[in-house]
């Protein structure tokens, strides 16, 4: 199984990755996957922060959303409009 990851703004910046494509685990959930992600030390530690939100294939989800194969998993930091 794989995911397709996407990163943007300053997230994407600073992890120097606009887009990567990660294998799963056959039972995957968001909060795994940004686990998995913050394990690789340093600047992903930013990941763990509650601000980075995730949307799940376009559309914003929660931590323990289910992932599956080709889903689309987007990090994001916070945005303000003016």
């Amino acid at each position: 199984m794989s995911l397709n990851l996407l990163y943007f703004a300053s997230l994407r910046e600073a992890l120097g990755v606009e887009r990567e494509n990660l294998p799963l685990p056959a039972e995957a959930t968001i909060a795994g996957v940004r686990a998995l992600l913050v394990a690789r030390g340093g600047e992903w530690q930013r990941l763990a922060s509650p601000r980075i939100r995730a949307a799940l294939n376009q559309a914003l989800a929660g931590e323990d959303a289910a992932l599956k194969a080709g889903d689309e998993l987007a990090f994001f930091p916070p945005v303000t409009g003016g």
